[in-house]
């Protein structure tokens, strides 16, 4: 987290209710309007789950599908006799059912996100992105759970339909976030915090759910492999990297500056010349990240701390 003054004034302005430090329940809440002007994303259960998303298994439902020839044990009820009078042979009707799916979103918010150089701090606009897909989900009548990670503790969601998943979600993002904050640079570390997520999301998944990855990548370590794997054999994974504008080198910067900054437990003075260095670290870090998504085949956002959530909707997809 920056020691000084915001570098840049935002020409775009703090998100409604919020101050770019603190999570507060009117700022989160306030993600339902987001929520309700993201894209349209057409997804399809894996398991055999009642709700709104069309599935890839036929079955019973609204949506008519196909027809084909019937088999023994298919509901009579659907044969169409039309088509089984015009070609002599028993045929059935098959439709698409619309399934509900568990929403699980696995959310990072481990001191070296409570960094901040324009607008939010990194945590802010990850705990404005979960909320955003939380409120998304029980829009589309899906269950809503989450697993919130930091180093002093995980806190475990479990999914739940319609407003009591997304009250527990911004109930549970408030309150971690802020012992995070009061705690910054203090109290006890777990340096495998995230690989001990990894590992206790791909247990508690069930077969079809749907996984959000949020984060700035920087603790997902090669071991985190092995867990996501198989969570991806019957889950389908998507992930948001949170980046701040300081940590991508977008950030316009004087020729000569010294900039204190606090990085996760490191109080820091940049200059030009350290900041380079600084620089370098934390893409490769974050290149890292999108290399270990890339290998497990799961699609990788890039999300702005530096603007808010609301101008970055085409990223939503």
């Amino acid at each position: 987290m920056s020691d000084t003054a915001r570098l840049s004034a935002s020409a775009d302005g703090l998100p409604l209710f919020a101050d770019g430090l603190h999570l507060t329940e009117q700022e989160l809440l306030a993600c339902q309007n987001i929520a309700r002007a993201m894209p349209e994303r057409y997804s399809r259960a894996r398991a055999n789950l009642a709700g709104h998303r069309s599935s890839l298994i036929k079955g019973r439902g609204m949506e008519f599908a196909e027809v084909r020839h019937y088999q023994q044990g298919d509901d009579v009820r659907t044969i169409d006799w039309r088509v089984t009078a015009r070609t002599g042979k028993t045929h059935t009707k098959l439709f698409v059912e619309e399934r509900e799916r568990p929403i699980l979103l696995l959310i990072d918010l481990s001191q070296s996100l409570y960094f901040g150089s324009s607008l939010l701090l990194q945590s802010v606009q990850a705990g404005h992105l979960a909320t955003t897909l939380g409120w998304n989900a029980i829009n589309h009548g899906d269950r809503l759970g989450a697993l919130i990670a930091c180093e002093s503790e995980h806190l475990e969601l479990k999914p739940r339909s319609r407003r009591q998943g997304i009250l527990q979600l911004i109930s549970g993002l408030r309150r971690v976030h802020e012992n995070q904050l009061n705690h910054v640079g203090s109290g006890q570390r777990d340096p495998d915090h995230i690989l001990r997520a990894c590992q206790r999301l791909q247990r508690i998944a069930k077969p079809g759910s749907l996984v959000w990855i949020v984060t700035d990548g920087s603790h997902f370590s090669p071991q985190c492999i092995a867990p996501l794997t198989e969570l991806k054999r019957h889950c389908d994974v998507g992930a948001y990297l949170i980046t701040d504008p300081l940590r991508q080198g977008t950030l316009p910067l004087p020729h000569n500056f010294s900039l204190p900054v606090r990085d996760g437990d490191e109080d820091l003075v940049l200059t030009r010349h350290s900041y380079q260095a600084w620089l370098d670290i934390q893409l490769r870090q974050q290149r890292d990240f999108i290399a270990m998504m890339q290998q497990l085949c799961v699609r990788t956002q890039l999300i702005d701390a530096g603007a808010p959530l609301a101008h970055q909707l085409e990223l939503l997809r």
